[in-house]
């Protein structure tokens, strides 16, 4: 475990990804975190600093994570990859001694659970957010107060055209919070399914939460939680005008990841 005067050692894991780039230079920019290893499928054996600044730093790009965080010494690993691969990404980390901090969405209650059983048994903690941006943790926050006194709430959540789920973590998380602010489902919508349902429509229901999904180029990454009762409609939005805003969360996670008892926090509020 790392103490505050030392120097965290950090592994970035999809590294050439949008996200990758702007966590890389995130830790590149903070004197208390040392990038030791960028990990991807794409670009391997290029300079990241080339990648990511167009000025090289001596660290390569590694297609193989499990040689990265063992050569490098990481004691912390940031995974920005994609749902497919970051559960088994996750599980090498741990098998690695290394904690991780995982924005990558996509995650199942019983996957939670079994990298919080394996992190427990390694004694490491682990960060999963589905967000890391202040903003959308704090709409998360004022959603569950709201939800004690409206009838009814859904969400949309619009995101670019490349992202890989739907809905996404954050209108998951965000719905969750939501019911357990209420302490019951809310009651059933009047519309039923069968007279609006469209082959393709992105979206579900949790508990009666309807969450509608929108995938456009331009967009980054958006979210509104709109409440309805007898005369009034509340509506809290969040916006991520660019990737940017999440990497203030990301280093908070980074800096604190090691201070934490071993298993699994999920979600950035429980940092805050």
């Amino acid at each position: 475990m790392a103490r505050k005067s030392e120097t965290i050692r950090v592994a970035v894991v999809g590294a050439c990804g949008r996200m990758g780039r702007e966590v890389t230079k995130g830790v590149l920019s903070r004197p208390n975190l040392q990038l030791v290893a960028a990990v991807d499928v794409r670009e391997v054996g290029k300079d990241i600093g080339e990648i990511v600044d167009g000025k090289p730093i001596g660290i390569p790009v590694s297609g193989d994570l499990v040689a990265a965080l063992k050569e490098s010494g990481a004691q912390v690993a940031v995974d920005f990859t994609h749902p497919s691969v970051v559960f088994e990404n996750v599980k090498a980390m741990l098998e690695c001694g290394v904690a991780p901090v995982v924005g990558t969405t996509g995650w199942t209650p019983d996957k939670v659970k079994a990298v919080d059983r394996l992190a427990k048994r390694k004694k490491l903690p682990a960060i999963i957010a589905p967000n890391f941006a202040i903003g959308a943790v704090l709409m998360m926050k004022f959603a569950m107060e709201a939800a004690k006194y409206f009838d009814k709430v859904e969400i949309i959540e619009l995101h670019h055209d490349g992202k890989a789920d739907a809905p996404s973590g954050t209108a998951l998380r965000t719905a969750e919070l939501i019911l357990k602010a209420r302490g019951k489902p809310f009651p059933e919508p009047k519309v039923k399914k069968p007279e609006v349902m469209l082959d393709g429509v992105l979206g579900g229901e949790m508990d009666g939460i309807r969450i509608h999904s929108v995938r456009l180029p331009g967009l980054v990454a958006h979210q509104e939680v709109i409440f309805g009762t007898v005369g009034q409609v509340l509506t809290i939005r969040h916006d991520s005008l660019s990737r940017e805003s999440f990497i203030p969360g990301v280093l908070l996670a980074i800096e604190k990841v090691l201070s934490l008892p071993p298993g699994v926090v999920f979600g950035l509020e429980n940092l805050l």
